[in-house]
């Protein structure tokens, strides 16, 4: 009988192969050249975003460079901070170029990151499994998206409270508080794109944990000390007041939390990849 003769597939039906990629046959040297001309495109997208950065430069430098100096910023009613007027000054000749063109870049670089993001995903996508995709391209996403608040948090919350302890800070009234407007640039820039690196600290907890370097259990363990290391990186990054310490380290030891359900994420899945078991507790590896 036509019955008798079919095959009854069993509980775990085998995987279908990976179709061919014309990557799969390229060598070093011709990997090499794709990583080359991926940069480039993803060089591409950020002078892109430097040339919307140019086309409203009044907005960018106005608004959002120089927002932070004026007691009327926004922000300022919306966290309750008695603000004053910044004051800045130019002490060298070519200090307002630099600052305008070295704005411009910092914003088009920031407006750009998601393409150079996308490229690299694009250079190592042919590697991934076809299963792997989506969460590869879920992964892009999260970087952008995590860096991206990252950015909006140390110019939304962590600038605001930076720039005012320090502006009305003073040893004597009779010294006056009057900054250069390239130590503006810089500080603000460093403390921006601080936390948008920092907020990757899931992200490079999927990756350690994905090749076994990082653990959720060894997370866990050494929570106390992770508690403490973010209040210090607080202290790096905010006035020596507590409020902006709190303020800076509780996000940081969130970011953490987050991490450590990361990290038992890719453990299973890591797991599963090599045992063959959805929670990785078979004893036979996967062939």
């Amino acid at each position: 009988m036509a019955n008798a003769d079919r095959k009854i597939m069993g509980e775990h039906p085998p995987e279908a192969n990976r179709a061919p990629h014309p990557s799969d046959n390229m060598g070093f040297l011709d990997h090499l050249e794709e990583l080359r001309w991926r940069i480039l495109k993803g060089m591409i997208g950020m002078v892109l975003g430097i040339i919307i950065a140019v086309y409203f430069n009044e907005f960018f430098i106005n608004k959002v460079m120089l927002g932070p100096t004026n007691s009327s910023f926004f922000i300022y009613d919306l966290l309750g901070i008695d603000a004053i007027d910044l004051t800045l000054q130019s002490r060298k000749l070519p200090s307002q170029f630099f600052t305008y063109w070295g704005t411009l870049l910092v914003v088009g670089g920031i407006l750009g990151a998601p393409v150079f993001f996308y490229q690299l995903y694009m250079f190592v996508e042919p590697a991934m499994e076809q299963v792997g995709k989506f969460r590869t391209k879920f992964t892009v996403a999260g970087i952008s998206f995590l860096f991206m608040i990252g950015v909006l948090f140390g110019y939304f919350v962590l600038t605001p409270f930076a720039v005012q302890f320090f502006s009305q800070f003073q040893i004597s009234t009779v010294i006056i508080n009057e900054f250069d407007i390239n130590e503006y640039f810089s500080t603000l820039t460093l403390w921006v794109l601080a936390c948008g690196f920092i907020f990757q600290m899931p992200m490079v907890s999927y990756f350690l944990s994905k090749v076994g370097i990082l653990t959720p259990q060894f997370m866990r363990t050494y929570r106390r000390h992770a508690l403490v290391f973010c209040f210090v990186v607080g202290a790096f990054l905010t006035p020596p007041d507590p409020l902006s310490q709190i303020i800076m380290a509780v996000p940081i030891f969130g970011l953490y939390e987050l991490s450590i359900f990361v990290s038992r994420i890719a453990e299973r899945q890591r797991n599963k990849a090599i045992w063959g078991d959805k929670d990785g507790s078979k004893l036979t590896k996967k062939s």
